[in-house]
């Protein structure tokens, strides 16, 4: 089962009922808040309190002044009527201010966290999830659990001591009038729980669409181009607008549901209401009940729904929220599949803390030892591979789609780990080093390379974020790349656009080279770095290679064969297997699969140029 289906499948466990320990474990995270929202449980307290003090004051006020036909001490009640209204109005300022402060600084804290993990996870973890799932969890699953915190549990908390003070103080007056009131409750309650969970299963559902909007949206927008030139418009939009329409019926029935639950609150209220009137009315008449005392019941009986609807909506709230919340723990307590030990992170740091003066130079001897290695979903690539680089020799890999090339480059990265076996570096297994000391040694190119918005400077200097302005511009010569950006308006203050769109691909493939340049890297990596480009752009990188490379260990993953022939060694791998081995030269004189493999491109590209002479 992929991690998707297993949080869709946590997603509709978990909001069945209320899980204690999901919230214990969130709360876990956010301990900095603890204070605040304690303060905050404070403040309700002394709002709820003040709620309930308010009907006892009317009938204090009805009692003594209007049933007397009296004035006597009313300055000093109006006094103290007025500086509880304003304590209270106090109270409520501070609770708004303060728990719009957490809610805005709870997000941030979680997005935080969720972020940084984002940062350690593995190559494995993004396998296995979308970029549309991981978007809805950081965004509108975080809003969510920020507000309920920050609002929801503090209204509950208001709710339970408003209810509790007006049972106490109605049970104190009158046991009869307040066992009345009560006799609405229970068809309430099970009136409210029926609609509760009419709403919940709506607002899973508009949950669950929302985060496939936003994965259509994700999806819609990085593949634009591929949508018009295959003319998939209309296709696309008959589907969103289904998935939309799904939402809206969902979002609908929901809004339909909660709208009627109000109403029914509100009449059973006044339900409530109407037996004090009339059993409270005959006791008023009849002499035992006085006056103030009816018009506090009846005050409190009407005021007494409303935290009982508060309270049904936030328990709502937090079943609806619950998915949210695992989902987050989820996410903030996934372990990278690699991780460093804690040996290794005392001696060399932690990606975020690195202790970069215990990180030992690389020199370039690479050994792969028995190695093995399958993908989680069993997909088998090595089985005791061995592989010896010498310091400064470059290695070509070549080979059918999904040999292994890719994957053996990403084993020597340390993306992904052997299942058994080892990789030495200077003769050491670099398990036994950290990861960010192996990674900060490599220079990695991509296939399709990927810009960061901003300009060409600061994508240049992702590479090394302390480079100078001329290591900057010594990177892009060595690569070939100054010409064309000192031919640009701003020069390297050029914006390269969302994804470097204002550049062409060659373009782009230039920049992210000298990017993985600019860092003197011990190690390299080019990964099929030529395979998208056009060939005078290829001719610039090929001599780029060659000036770079020079005594620097480095593999590259060749789609194109032209790229390789000056290769120290050429490895053909077919099956997770090294099936020939030897220079340009020599392979071709074994006239095997790298023969065959070298002609037919070779065969190919001279159709191409002849077809371009006779256009």
């Amino acid at each position: 089962m992929s991690r998707i289906d297993e949080n869709k499948l946590v997603e509709n466990k978990s909001a069945q009922k209320i899980d204690i320990g999901i919230w214990r474990r969130l709360f876990k995270y956010l301990t900095e808040f603890k204070k605040g929202l304690v303060f905050l449980a404070f403040l309700m307290v002394g709002v709820a309190g003040i709620d309930v003090v308010m009907p006892l004051l009317t009938r204090y006020a009805i009692d003594n002044f209007i049933m007397k036909k009296t004035t006597n001490g009313l300055t000093i009640f109006a006094i103290v009527y007025f500086c509880i209204i304003v304590f209270q109005a106090l109270n409520v300022k501070l609770f708004i201010i303060n728990a719009g402060k957490i809610e805005t600084h709870l997000a941030y804290h979680i997005r935080k966290l969720g972020f940084k993990r984002l940062q350690q996870l593995s190559f494995s973890y993004y396998d296995n999830s979308s970029v549309g799932w991981l978007m809805a969890r950081m965004t509108s699953d975080v809003a969510r659990l920020s507000e309920i915190i920050s609002w929801g549990l503090i209204d509950m908390v208001w709710a339970l001591v408003m209810m509790t003070g007006f049972i106490g103080v109605m049970l104190y007056n009158n046991v009869r009038l307040t066992l009345i009131c009560m006799s609405v409750v229970p068809p309430l309650f099970l009136i409210g729980m029926f609609f509760q969970k009419k709403i919940l299963k709506s607002y899973r559902k508009v949950r669950k669409l929302n985060s496939q909007l936003t994965a259509d949206f994700s999806e819609e927008i990085s593949g634009a181009k591929t949508t018009k030139t295959i003319v998939r418009e209309e296709e696309n939009l008959s589907e969103f607008v289904q998935d939309a329409g799904n939402m809206r019926n969902s979002a609908v029935k929901a809004a339909m549901f909660s709208a009627l639950f109000l109403p029914i609150v509100i009449s059973m209220g006044s339900l409530g209401a109407g037996f004090v009137l009339w059993i409270g009315g005959k006791s008023v008449i009849s002499g035992p009940l006085s006056h103030g005392t009816f018009v506090m019941f009846i005050a409190y009986t009407i005021q007494f729904f409303d935290p009982v609807s508060q309270l049904a909506g936030t328990i709502a709230e937090l079943q609806n929220a619950q998915a949210s919340a695992e989902r987050i723990i989820t996410l903030i307590e996934t372990e990278p599949d690699i991780w460093d030990t804690k040996d290794v992170i005392e001696k060399y740091g932690d990606l975020f803390n690195p202790k970069i003066e215990n990180f030992e130079p690389i020199d370039g001897d690479i050994e792969f030892k028995d190695v093995c290695f399958s993908y989680e979903n069993g997909e088998k690539v090595f089985q005791n591979f061995n592989l010896k680089v010498k310091k400064g020799d470059t290695i070509a890999l070549v080979g059918e789609t999904g040999s292994g090339k890719s994957t053996l480059v990403n084993l020597l990265c340390r993306f992904y780990e052997p299942s058994s076996g080892e990789i030495l570096i200077d003769g050491i297994d670099y398990r036994k080093r950290s990861l960010l000391w192996l990674q900060s040694n490599i220079g990695y190119v991509l296939q399709s390379p990927h810009l960061f918005s901003g300009n060409i400077r600061d994508n240049i200097m992702y590479g090394k974020l302390d480079a100078t302005l001329d290591q900057i511009e010594n990177a892009a010569k060595l690569v070939n790349a100054h010409s064309f950006i000192s031919k640009l308006e701003k020069g390297y203050d050029s914006e390269v656009g969302e994804g470097g769109g204002n550049l062409s691909t060659g373009e782009k493939q230039l920049i992210s080279f000298a990017r993985a340049i600019v860092a003197d890297p011990a190690l390299f990596v080019l990964d099929e770095a030529t395979s998208s480009i056009d060939t005078e752009t290829e001719r610039m990188i090929q001599n780029a290679i060659e000036k770079v490379l020079s005594d620097r260990t480095s593999f590259v993953v060749a789609h194109r064969l032209s790229t390789i022939v000056s290769a120290d060694k050429i490895l053909v791998i077919r099956h997770g297997k090294i099936t020939e081995s030897g220079t340009h030269r020599e392979l071709l004189r074994k006239k095997g699969y790298y023969y065959t493999l070298y002609t037919n491109q070779l065969l190919e590209d001279k159709e191409m140029e002849s077809k371009a002479v006779v256009s």
